[in-house]
């Protein structure tokens, strides 16, 4: 049966690229997902930051049972009042700091950037559109054309044109902050770069970074898609490195599992979007009542289990024993969201063949082919920690 299905898999589920890692999943627990023979897998990647409270979380899937024997989709969202949406909502805005208190809830990442985008630029009444280099947004044509320069011209030359007006600087460049004008509607910024290969802000880089769009009247957004919800060791890496953005763009682990993203900003700024034109901005499914019932199940399970806490001394362990091997050139992290570099492209492909045998689920990064990824779910337990690091270490020693 497992190769008819993977046989059916490439004929009928459009493919994104031609060497999928067809490896199918039968069930998935903790921070273990299991083939139908039986292998378990180290998931050290979650889904890509998504499965922060583990596979087959008994409090997420309690919610998403129960909210579905009440009601899913009733209307358009932003017409009816749904106790998920509307206590998640809360819940965030009190998590958040001030003054983002507004949450427009959506389906995905991308979605979360366009309409943060269309929000700057109905706001402002500007168009200018800055971004980083080696950012990546999401596949939509607008969260594309904002995608890193040059590096995301790969994936952007073949589908311009794009979004008009927009620009890159580089991330963690003082000098290039000059480049954020008047004629600037917003700034898009990881936090914490991450298919950059997980660069984190230099000292002071975000703090200016504020400043410089304060003075210009700019807006500055964070893309905390993968950041967000207790990655880098706080529950917002924007609380981490202490600079509130105008707009927080949150999506990933901020469903517990389910597609669900959000744009959050202020009730002033948020009301723009309200009128000239009304529906400013709408969707069918965005805030999807069963998504966010889990999404608020999973918030609040890292907040009982102080789960975030912990974050730092996990990642930490992790560095610490990987750190040493010699095959590893540098490891970059924030909280648990680590890049192991190995200074090449072919070390790099051959270590994924060997984590595919050694039961270990990682991958790369869009904009960094040497280095593999670390993004575990953060219930992993120390000594899960000690156990995966030790088949790594492993596996680098037949490279």
């Amino acid at each position: 049966m497992g190769e008819i299905l993977r046989r059916q898999f490439l004929q009928n589920v459009g493919q994104t690229s031609p060497a999928p890692l067809l490896i199918e999943v039968e069930r998935a627990e903790g921070v273990f997902f299991y083939t139908p023979e039986g292998k378990p897998y180290y998931d050290l990647v979650a889904g890509v930051s998504v499965s922060n409270v583990g596979h087959a979380n008994r409090d997420v899937v309690d919610a998403v049972k129960a909210q579905a024997e009440r009601y899913m989709h009733i209307m358009v969202y932003g017409e009816i009042v749904e106790r998920p949406q509307v206590e998640y909502a809360v819940e965030i805005a009190e998590a958040l700091p001030a003054p983002l208190e507004s949450v427009y809830f959506l389906n995905s990442g991308a979605e979360a950037v366009e309409g943060a985008l269309k929000l700057a630029k109905r706001y402002t009444h500007r168009t200018e559109i800055i971004s980083m280099r080696r950012a990546y947004h999401g596949s939509t044509h607008g969260a594309m054309s904002v995608m890193g320069e040059p590096e995301g011209e790969e994936w952007k030359n073949a589908f311009r044109p794009l979004l008009p007006d927009c620009r890159a600087i580089d991330f963690n460049s003082f000098d290039d902050l000059q480049q954020i004008t008047e004629r600037t509607a917003c700034v898009l910024c990881e936090p914490v770069q991450g298919e950059a290969g997980v660069r984190p802000p230099k000292e002071g880089y975000l703090q200016a970074l504020r400043k410089r769009c304060d003075e210009v009247g700019a807006l500055l957004i964070f893309d905390e898609i993968q950041t967000g919800m207790g990655r880098t060791g706080e529950m917002f890496a924007s609380v981490k490195y202490g600079v509130t953005p105008d707009i927080i763009c949150l999506a990933k682990a901020f469903g517990g599992g389910m597609p669900l993203g959000a744009f959050c900003s202020s009730k002033e700024i948020m009301d723009s979007l309200q009128t000239n034109p009304v529906l400013g901005h709408i969707t069918t499914f965005g805030g999807h009542p069963v998504c966010c019932a889990a999404g608020l199940a999973a918030f609040r399970y890292l907040k009982k289990h102080n789960v975030v806490a912990e974050v730092e001394r996990k990642g930490a362990l992790y560095e610490e024993l990987l750190g040493g091997h010699p095959a590893v050139k540098e490891i970059r992290r924030s909280g648990l969201l680590l890049a192991i570099e190995l200074g090449s492209e072919e070390r790099l492909f051959r270590i994924m063949e060997i984590f595919k045998e050694e039961g270990i689920m990682s991958d790369w990064f869009l904009y960094c082919a040497t280095a593999f990824r670390i993004s575990p779910p953060l219930v992993i337990s120390e000594e899960e920690v000690r156990d995966s690091a030790a088949i790594i270490l492993r596996a680098l020693d037949r490279l």
